[in-house]
């Protein structure tokens, strides 16, 4: 017998604050050939880009929804990192809400439980030099960047406007668990995102599948893409099967 064809797949990988597509440009190496994935990037990423970036929740929101929307069809997933994460998320409960199918997966990666008053922590309010540091400290923004005086100057408008999107973004409780399966991705090691800040995401699923951590801190993924790749194929291979299994139901 021949294997059953598996679906052409396409998912969208959302990126952390201050990031863009280039962070994740390796990422569709780890993918089969019938999987489309697909890195959009929220505006003001890097100089060529001349629109501001936005600091309002819901406008990053309608970017995103406008930007996709014919690409929101057939088998698609969701995976956000970090600020990334908080997107996805919001961009699932958006879609249910709207009536519109929404992607048959969802990937948090390396962003805690979300409060109904923001992240508790306000990196955006540091002062530039604090903000480097803990920018070096946490990974992920190339080291010219924070070592060379005019690339911040360039670059931190974003990275500022970002954290404060991210940090001061309110959402409403769940009145019940979505109904699309979940996953929640870490590293040990993070301190922005700790394993026991990954916890709460269980409850937001009615079919939530797993935590899935790697040793690293807050980028664990860049020395780990390889099984995060074939994580996240599996686990979006359980979700489908979670998906067909009320029709397979013998009557």
């Amino acid at each position: 017998m021949h294997k059953a064809e598996e679906p052409k797949m396409r998912l969208f990988v959302f990126h952390h604050s201050g990031g863009s597509h280039l962070a994740y440009r390796g990422w569709s190496s780890g993918f089969p050939a019938h999987w489309d994935v697909q890195i959009p990037d929220a505006p003001g990423r890097g100089p060529r880009d001349r629109r501001p970036a936005l600091s309002d929740a819901g406008a990053l929101l309608d970017h995103f929804l406008h930007e996709l929307d014919t690409r929101l069809t057939g088998h698609y997933a969701f995976f956000g990192h970090s600020m990334g994460g908080l997107v996805a998320y919001e961009l699932t409960r958006r879609l249910l809400d709207t009536g519109r199918t929404p992607p048959l997966w969802l990937g948090i990666s390396a962003r805690g439980t979300l409060h109904p008053d923001g992240d508790p922590v306000r990196r955006h309010l540091l002062t530039d030099a604090e903000l480097r540091h803990e920018l070096a400290t946490m990974g992920g923004t190339p080291s010219e960047v924070m070592d060379h005086d005019e690339l911040w100057e360039l670059f931190e408008p974003t990275i500022r406007a970002d954290l404060r999107m991210s940090e001061t973004w309110r959402t409403p409780p769940l009145t019940a668990p979505l109904p699309v399966p979940l996953s929640v991705f870490g590293g040990t090691r993070d301190q922005v995102a700790p394993p026991h800040r990954l916890d709460g995401w269980a409850e937001t699923s009615e079919h939530f599948l797993g935590q899935h951590l790697f040793d690293g801190g807050h980028f664990y993924f860049q020395d780990h893409l390889p099984e995060v790749a074939r994580q996240i194929q599996d686990d979006v291979r359980r979700a489908l099967l979670t998906t067909r299994a009320p029709s397979a139901t013998p009557r």
